[in-house]
């Protein structure tokens, strides 16, 4: 695991952040309604995060395994390009990597689940989140300290516009 103070230094060379949804954006829980419908418990404190985030030259993107509207509405309403319904992930991850000319070495995943770990192994910076499963922890290089859906995705929006703050000022 690195500091938060070598972490500042690794999103240094990150062109791309790439999200997990369910886990990392919500808590990790599914409200189902009586027809079926689902709703899911997202923070809105991640959502600033990720409207400040969009005016910086890092790029963003989702990756679900859901194909769920609620993913899909979340992900239009903070302007994120999401792919959904992945079944493998890496092939998505990698696909996008090279659609966005940006490698493995430029690029983070968060995620918190075991069907993440095959994109975690992958990037050059893999996060997980506070309520992570166990599995992820040995695959990652940082653990947040908010939990998904509990203000992890700001956390590190906040860590990224530190360093591009940083850089605007040399």
């Amino acid at each position: 695991m690195v500091s938060k103070n070598e972490l500042l230094k690794l999103f240094k060379r990150v062109k791309l952040i790439v999200f997990d949804f369910d886990g990392v954006f919500t808590d990790n829980r599914v409200l189902v309604m009586q027809d079926g419908r689902e709703g899911v418990f997202c923070s809105r404190s991640d959502g600033l995060g990720i409207k400040m985030l969009n005016k910086t030259g890092v790029k963003l993107r989702v990756i679900s395994a859901e194909n769920n509207p609620v993913v899909k509405a979340r992900c239009k309403k903070l302007r994120l390009v999401c792919i959904q319904g992945c079944k493998d992930k890496l092939r998505a991850l990698e696909k996008e990597m090279k659609l966005l000319g940006v490698s493995s070495k430029e690029t983070a995943y968060v995620g918190n689940d075991v069907n993440d770990l095959e994109c975690l192994r992958t990037v050059f910076l893999p996060i997980g989140v506070a309520n992570s499963r166990a599995d992820i922890v040995g695959a990652v290089k940082y653990i947040t300290e908010n939990e998904g859906g509990n203000g992890a995705v700001r956390e590190l929006c906040d860590l990224v516009l530190e360093v591009e703050k940083r850089r605007s000022k040399k």
